[in-house]
């Protein structure tokens, strides 16, 4: 194993070169005839995380969340993001040049229509939107007397010097003994779909549907396995792969070329053009595919069908070996972490670990399973007022003591061939307050009438949401972020379509794995979050059952914090699934860690009344 970590601790926001920037942006907004632009945090595949030759809202604003826009006029500019990222952004960005707005609460369309100045041409580079986000801003731009125009090449790219060069991680051969389904198998599967649809031709934009399809993982950008490229699949014939020629060895260029054309991606656009011509029917996943890629197929003829990538819902009902891999990864991370717990609760009350200490020894332990590819994610370790910062991301410059009386909040993850990890622990360190047990009690009770739940099939995130809510809002409190999201197979640790939240519009089906993460966030004191990941099952037989129906299986295995339980808020329901859990925890994890590990894994998984 390699002797660095899988993430650092330097500050990148580089907040006093915004100003600079943002003067040279302006001008050339000037040199270009334009009023103002548009600077989303996006690539070419609307990726969550992007290479660094494509952090461009970074580089202008300062803001490193993964997730945000910026509109920036002749006299002012915003920063829109949602509210996992307000107190991180406020932090990060200079708010005399940049006003913070939280896009729950105000839509960039709407705000465009309150203050782009009338006769104002708004430019975007039509690469980095959608045609759906490009058709809400023109007419909002439109609203206002405005207009929204293309600018290419990008006006970022123009002024900024230094600019890492693209990624270009090699693609490797995901194993089929991980897979578990031939990549000919799943072509034959998408095809029967695309005929379904009457859709000639599928463009796979997104790189987890790229990298799922054809079975292969690459390391373009941090912390995902993705090979960034496109693709064009027809719903007869064989498929057409756009990737650098430089990412392919001889070995994986010999294992895809009897079941892909392989070109590179300069050939994309021009392959495009040719196949849409005569009226042919291209389906497009609108989340992912550009605006540049509809604007093609239009010129050349053909009809553009905007909606879901049928990859997407494919990829999410893991197959069995997924899930049997899943249940592994989750076992060996849950070892890791329960060792990390043990190290943390004997070295903690000397007084003496920082959050980067605790975010180092994590690592390691995770990496000493020697099946460790990298991390998931940043790992998010908030001590004290730190945890309250939902996306927390520990620096030289921010890094704390973590102090009896606070809590101590870690959510971090590992990517293994056979699985994707994510968890969070919150952890007492010395005594807690009778609030923090109260409140961390309120958010337990949320994850477990998640973990518990009995639905029929159809069920949708959104419809279960409010399970996690309950108790919370009972007592006037609530958390400003999804209740979980889907995790990929040694792929993304977000992944769509389905997720436990207030927009959550899909199905939950049966092999999908979620994220189980309610929380609570007290604004310079503390956060609390529980986090599992857990696999969707048939339920139990229930008598008289009229439809089919369907539960979760918890897959994380880790110890929760009993020293911040306060069992007399909790029903006789709730205290049975939590000892069975710890019970479990006990019986699985305890074989697989050293002798003092297992004493304090039994100390801490103990039952309780």
């Amino acid at each position: 194993m390699p002797a660095t970590l899988f993430q650092s601790f330097d500050d990148s926001a580089e907040r006093a070169a915004s100003a600079p920037r943002l003067e040279a942006l302006r001008a050339e907004l000037a040199r270009h005839g334009l009023g103002g632009c548009v600077v989303p945090r996006a690539d070419r595949h609307q990726n969550e995380y992007v290479a660094p030759a494509d952090e461009r809202l970074r580089w202008l604003t300062g803001f490193t969340g993964s997730a945000g826009l910026a509109i920036v006029l002749a006299e002012r500019a915003a920063l829109f993001v949602d509210g996992r990222y307000t107190l991180q952004a406020g932090d990060e960005v200079d708010t005399d040049l940049f006003e913070i707005v939280h896009v729950i609460e105000t839509l960039p369309s709407k705000w465009l229509e309150s203050n782009l100045p009338a006769g104002t041409t708004l430019g975007y580079d039509p690469w980095l939107h959608t045609a759906e986000s490009v058709e809400k801003l023109a007419a909002s731009c439109a609203k206002a007397g405005g207009a929204f125009v293309p600018a290419e090449p990008n006006l970022i790219d123009a002024i900024w010097t230094n600019r890492p060069a693209p990624p270009l991680g090699p693609i490797v051969l995901h194993d089929a003994r991980f897979a578990g389904e031939p990549a000919t198998a799943k072509l034959d599967r998408l095809r029967a779909k695309l005929r379904e649809k009457k859709a000639d031709r599928l463009v796979v934009s997104d790189p987890q549907a790229l990298a799922w399809l054809f079975n292969i993982r690459g390391s373009d950008v941090a912390h995902t396995p993705l090979p960034l490229g496109f693709a064009l699949v027809p719903a007869d014939g064989r498929p057409s792969l756009y990737v650098d020629p430089r990412k392919l060895s001889e070995q994986v260029r010999a294992a895809l070329a009897p079941i892909t054309d392989i070109a590179p991606p300069e050939a994309f656009m021009r392959d495009l053009a040719a196949c849409a011509g005569d009226g042919k029917v291209i389906l497009l996943d609108q989340a992912t595919a550009a605006q540049a890629i509809t604007a093609t197929i239009e010129q050349a003829g053909g009809k553009v069908v905007r909606g879901p990538d049928p990859i997407a819902a494919m990829k999410a009902v893991k197959n069995a070996v997924e899930i049997e891999g899943a249940r592994a990864a989750q076992r060996r991370d849950g070892a890791a972490l329960t060792r990390f717990l043990a190290w943390l609760d004997r070295e903690a009350p000397n007084g003496g670990l920082t959050e980067i200490d605790a975010v180092e020894a994590l690592e390691h332990f995770r990496r000493d399973t020697n099946l460790l590819k990298d991390i998931s994610f940043p790992t998010i370790a908030g001590s004290g007022p730190n945890g309250a910062i939902v996306h927390y991301r520990v620096t030289g410059n921010t890094n704390r003591r973590l102090a009896p009386g606070e809590l101590f909040l870690i959510d971090s993850g590992g990517q293994y061939e056979d699985g994707t990890t994510d968890v969070t622990r919150t952890v007492a360190i010395g005594t807690a307050t009778e609030e923090m047990r109260t409140r961390f009690t309120l958010v337990l009770k949320g994850h477990i009438a998640i973990a518990r739940a009995v639905f029929p099939e159809g069920t949708t995130g959104a419809q279960l949401d409010s399970f996690a809510r309950a108790a919370l809002w009972a007592a006037g409190f609530d958390f400003d972020h999804g209740t979980g999201h889907g995790v990929g197979s040694y792929l993304s640790v977000h992944e769509g379509p389905a997720r436990i939240s207030k927009l959550g519009t899909v199905a939950l089906e049966r092999g999908m794995i979620l994220s189980n993460e309610p929380a609570y966030y007290k604004e310079g004191a503390y956060g609390i979050r529980i986090e599992n990941l857990v696999l969707v099952i048939e339920a139990p037989p229930v008598a008289g059952a009229e439809k089919p129906l369907n539960a979760f299986e918890t897959l994380t295995l880790a110890p929760i914090d009993l020293r911040l339980v306060e069992p007399k808020l909790m029903t006789a329901e709730e205290l049975t699934w939590l000892n069975s859990y710890h019970a479990r925890v006990r019986a699985t994890i305890g074989p697989l860690v050293d002798d003092e590990t297992r004493t304090r894994l039994g100390a801490a998984t103990r039952a309780i009344s």
